[in-house]
């Protein structure tokens, strides 16, 4: 799984989680605790979210509630005089994020005392990759329509006509979500935001709950996750909590999301965020990484549906083994005869090794036959890939 650097934050898999301290720069912004018109009050509130645990503070210039008319670039960029204001005159020490889906605005902010982005309609505004990459700034991307008027409206988008019809018919809620992240690409930086909350008239707590339990899948673009969940809609019907009651479901879920992937959680209650956080790292299953002229990585895909996202990603074909408690691996840096090497070792097994489209390759299968292909790669060879599974096999 590639990590992001944000302003000298590492954020993915051989990082703690990373939590995100909300502030709001908007009266309209509806919940209270995190809204600040002034400049002096939004610095004093920066400085308790990064005392509090926060390692970045997210700036909303606007609220992203659907039944609020959006600003436009003009009005976000006259409220990000305060933003910026409040930024430097803090005594904190975090990465700063600007909240905007406009690529005018991120770009003043980048070119300010802002670090990186959070981009809630996805790259709509086509100008925004380049923006981040020009500026080598890490960018949150929400799951949303190429439409700069409805965030994270996914279900609204005409599939049909940006896939095909065929692939519109079978898809479910979390495939359109998982589909809209990749609409306009990524840039080198980009952290993926599965779009947690009711963004549209059309979706369900049922599309939310979903798209928690399959939370794994969103690894499969090979790129750090952000969930934002505090507090929201799916998790207090569940309980039935009001907003205010709702702190311990919300701090449950971020230990489970946390757990099934999430490198980012985006919260207005940071000290009790970051605990949950990292008892979700702390239980979490060690995965194997290996660094070397031959790298590997453990995925978390044991699930068909999760694996299924990885392959697709590396352009491999699609040999999953129905089976649960299956071991993934990632390995790169391959040559052909490394390739073929795999390919010979897996044929004594049950194992499957699927080559990906460069100098990739996934290997998936039980502990005993990831075991048998590591004692013969081992036993033909002592060169990088013989090292890499030397780890591999000590982490079984």
């Amino acid at each position: 799984m590639r990590t992001v650097d944000a302003a000298g934050l590492s954020i993915g898999d051989d990082h703690p989680p990373r939590i995100m301290g909300v502030l709001n720069i908007s009266v309209e912004s509806p919940y209270d605790p995190s809204v600040f018109a002034d400049a002096d009050g939004a610095a004093a509130h920066v400085e308790r979210l990064v005392d509090e645990g926060a390692d970045i503070v997210d700036v909303g210039l606007a609220t992203a509630n659907k039944q609020v008319e959006p600003l436009t670039a003009a009005e976000e960029r006259e409220r990000l005089d305060t933003a910026c204001a409040a930024v430097e005159r803090a005594d904190a020490d975090a990465v700063f994020s600007i909240e905007t889906r406009y690529a005018d605005v991120a770009a003043a902010a980048l070119d300010g005392p802002f670090d990186m982005v959070n981009d809630i309609c996805g790259f709509a505004d086509p100008e925004m990759p380049a923006v981040c990459a020009d500026r080598e700034a890490a960018v949150a991307k929400m799951a949303s329509p190429p439409d700069l008027t409805r965030p994270g409206a996914v279900e609204e988008t005409d599939w049909a006509e940006r896939k095909s019809s065929e692939w519109a018919e079978g898809a479910d809620y979390v495939d359109m979500v998982y589909e809209a992240l990749a609409q306009n690409g990524f840039t080198d930086k980009t952290i993926v935001d599965p779009a947690f909350g009711g963004w549209s008239e059309a979706k369900t707590r049922d599309d939310d709950r979903e798209t928690f339990r399959r939370l794994r899948e969103f690894q499969g673009y090979g790129r750090p996750v952000l969930v934002s969940i505090n507090r929201k809609s799916f998790l207090k019907e569940a309980v039935g909590r009001s907003t205010e009651e709702a702190l311990p479901v919300s701090l449950g879920a971020t230990a489970l999301a946390v757990g099934r992937g999430a490198d980012v959680v985006r919260t207005h209650d940071v000290a009790e965020t970051r605990d949950a956080a990292l008892i979700g790292r702390a239980f979490r299953r060690d995965r194997t990484h290996h660094g070397g002229l031959v790298g590997a990585v453990e995925l978390d895909a044991g699930e068909p549906r999760a694996l299924r996202r990885h392959l697709d990603r590396l352009g491999a074909d699609d040999q999953t083994i129905a089976a649960e408690d299956l071991r993934v691996y990632e390995l790169d840096g391959l040559d052909e005869d490394d390739v073929s090497r795999l390919l010979s070792a897996a044929s004594e097994t049950a194992a499957a090794v699927t080559p990906g489209r460069t100098d990739t390759a996934m290997v998936v299968g039980h502990t005993s036959d990831i075991a048998q292909i590591a004692e013969t790669v081992r036993a033909g060879s002592k060169g990088a890939l013989a090292a890499a599974f030397e780890t591999i096999d000590r982490g079984l």
